[in-house]
């Protein structure tokens, strides 16, 4: 088994939010644990916290008799001393299933209980399971965290957050068989993939372009094929790491605020250290690179299957709107000062769309804005509920 083209996405996944700029413990957002993918206790999420749950469900396309490796990664929030301020560090851990045949998951769904060493030592459940739709053999994996927590009532997050597995993902590998992309399913597999219920977790194909034996599940969304941008000399661990502005950033600190980022953590060290000696033209590399997805990728990405915006049709104010039609914008939710600026201009619209949850959106370019041109050729639109427009006809 071996997931190492897969690798550095995970490890971007794993440590994505496990120490933040400015990289010292002092700062007010390093004490508090925010990282995606938490599985937190059973009594923690039955009292309001997070989800004690996380479920992946893949589609498999066999090819003889298929075996699936499935690895399970996740960090172990460990205190580094008893004091109430004390560091925590991340401990990786790994569940790991080596060639489960199919035919037998398909037969006898399993679950493994599993033990985390640890002071609190972590306790949960794996649950595996296979069935056949229409020739496809969907597999499900669903991790569940029945740590004991008797104070979750009245404890706070810190301590929910001990007995968590954060940062979790899964990882699996088929052979004798390939995988189905459930972003972008064939026409025969789709009906299978809409069968597919993924908890708080999306499930994409990982490694080279074109190859199907690998799936990445994470707790964030992904295309097909992610990949760390080949500029990057190295982890940020945070949200959406924009290189260029992260590393100005650090290379601002002060010499005392690095030294107490070079003393809390072996990975915020690194990052300092890979920041001062950054030589200028690896620093410029990190500037002016340019990747963005076509119109069309757009419309892939953000819609099930068989849902092209231009197939799709929404009610609006004053009749039904699809591709080409013109409307007034009437925002109504004050989301953000964009609202101001654009109520009551006019618009074409470019698509209906559907997210995850089927909750429809309206994507428009503003009819006198000078670049609605280029954000149409780019796929960048403004995007609005059916309740905010109104229909006044079609674009001439």
């Amino acid at each position: 088994m071996s997931f190492e083209r897969a690798r550095k996405i995970a490890d971007a996944v794993l440590y994505e939010g496990y120490v933040l700029y400015p990289y010292r413990p002092s700062s007010t957002k390093n004490r508090f644990r925010w990282q995606f993918g938490v599985v937190a206790p059973r009594a923690w999420s039955e009292n309001g916290g997070d989800a004690c749950d996380m479920q992946t469900a893949c589609l498999v396309e066999p090819q003889g008799s298929p075996r699936i490796d499935i690895t399970i990664r996740f960090l172990q929030i460990q205190p580094r001393d008893a004091s109430p301020d004390a560091w925590e560090d991340g401990i990786e851990r790994t569940i790991d299933f080596h060639a489960e045949r199919l035919d037998q998951l398909i037969a006898q769904p399993r679950d493994v209980p599993f033990e985390i060493p640890g002071n609190p030592p972590i306790s949960g459940v794996v649950r595996l399971a296979a069935e056949v739709i229409e020739g496809f053999v969907k597999i499900t994996v669903r991790i569940e965290n029945s740590t004991p927590f008797p104070d979750a009532a009245t404890a706070d997050r810190s301590a929910a957050m001990r007995l968590s597995l954060v940062g979790t993902h899964t990882l699996l590998h088929v052979s004798e068989g390939q995988f189905v992309s459930l972003i972008d399913p064939a026409p025969a597999a789709r009906e299978a993939a809409r069968r597919c219920s993924n908890l708080r977790t999306w499930p994409v194909l990982a490694g080279e372009p074109g190859m199907r034996d690998t799936v990445l599940s994470a707790p964030i969304i992904l295309e097909d094929y992610p990949a760390i941008a080949p500029e990057s000399q190295g982890d940020f661990c945070d949200g959406t790491e924009i290189d260029e502005i992260l590393a100005l950033r650090v290379m601002a600190l002060t010499e005392e605020e690095k030294l107490e980022a070079r003393a809390n953590d072996d990975r915020a060290r690194r990052i300092i250290e890979r920041c001062d000696n950054m030589p200028s033209e690896v620093f410029e590399r990190l500037h002016g690179a340019i990747r963005s997805m076509s119109p069309s990728d757009t419309e892939d990405f953000f819609n099930p299957p068989g849902e092209r915006p231009e197939q799709s049709v929404v009610a609006v104010q004053g009749g039904n709107v699809s591709r080409g039609a013109r409307v007034r914008l009437t925002p109504k939710r004050r989301a953000d000062s964009m609202d101001l600026f654009l109520a009551g201009r006019t618009a074409v619209v470019a698509g209906v769309h559907h997210d995850v949850e089927n909750q429809v959106y309206v994507a428009v370019t503003v009819e006198d804005d000078p670049a609605a041109d280029i954000q149409g050729r780019v796929g960048r639109f403004f995007y609005f509920y059916p309740d905010e427009l109104e229909l006044l006809g079609k674009e001439n």
